[in-house]
């Protein structure tokens, strides 16, 4: 816990400190850690002199830093809602929108399954009592986990045994560690850790689970923002994304 509390307090001062000319810096979904540092070292290849500096955690949390004046240039959320918000809120340029993948949501257990989860019906049975998501307030995937089940008639079962996560990627955790008997990732990050999770059911959402990116609206935005987009839609940027498990829009 105090490890998570540093490691949040270190991206916060970081972010709060002023951008130098040549940091072009990122904020993104956390579900996109793995591709974007691989973005971020190919753009920095094609761009000698430019540091790309990135950070990751839940989407409404980044926004919110940004909001509050923190020096971004590039922001990726990982649904459409916190995007909205920005754009409501001024925080980006709505002009250079663009939904750059597409992701799914997967029900995954620890790899020894010690509770023989089949379905999501399983996880109404007694012997499972821990189910980590995350917190639908901040995190997208947690949103889109709340209107799938509540569809689906499962809310009811998994609210109740529900672990609430403060991004993706620890979600992602409780369940590798075999804190919780099962919980909801993106299919993406399910397959960072695929010797230690398995995914047992694709949700069916509400609608589809597209990432939006978008400049900040700033005055100092680096003028590398752009070319960082629009390597991102490339098909360049694209095959890297790819690579990861994310689908094309």
């Amino acid at each position: 816990m105090i490890k998570r509390i540093l490691t949040a307090c270190t991206l916060t001062v970081a972010l709060q400190a002023p951008a130098m000319a040549d940091e072009l810096v990122v904020s993104a979904a956390a579900s996109l850690t793995n591709a974007f540092k691989e973005l971020a070292t190919q753009f920095e290849q094609e761009h000698p002199g430019t540091k790309v500096l990135t950070s990751f955690a839940a989407s409404d949390v980044l926004l919110q830093q940004i909001v509050n004046g923190a020096p971004v240039d590039v922001f990726a959320s990982a649904d459409q809602k916190a995007m909205d918000k920005a754009v409501a809120e001024k925080a980006v340029d709505p002009a250079t929108r663009h939904n750059f993948v597409k992701n799914e949501v997967v029900l995954i257990v620890p790899s020894d399954n010690l509770s023989k989860i089949s379905s999501l019906a399983d996880l109404a049975k007694p012997e499972v009592k821990r189910i980590a998501m995350g917190n639908p307030a901040t995190v997208p995937v947690g949103r889109y986990t709340q209107a799938s089940l509540e569809d689906s008639g499962n809310w009811a079962s998994v609210d109740e045994r529900k672990i609430l996560g403060q991004h993706v990627r620890q979600v992602l955790d409780y369940v590798a560690r075999g804190e919780v008997e099962a919980g909801f990732v993106f299919a993406t990050d399910a397959a960072t850790a695929k010797d230690k999770v398995d995914v047992i059911e694709v949700l069916k959402t509400r609608e589809p689970v597209l990432y939006p990116i978008a400049l900040v609206e700033r005055a100092g935005r680096n003028d590398k923002a752009q070319a960082f987009e629009e390597f991102v839609l490339s098909p360049s940027g694209q095959e890297v994304l790819a690579r990861f498990g994310f689908a094309k829009p």
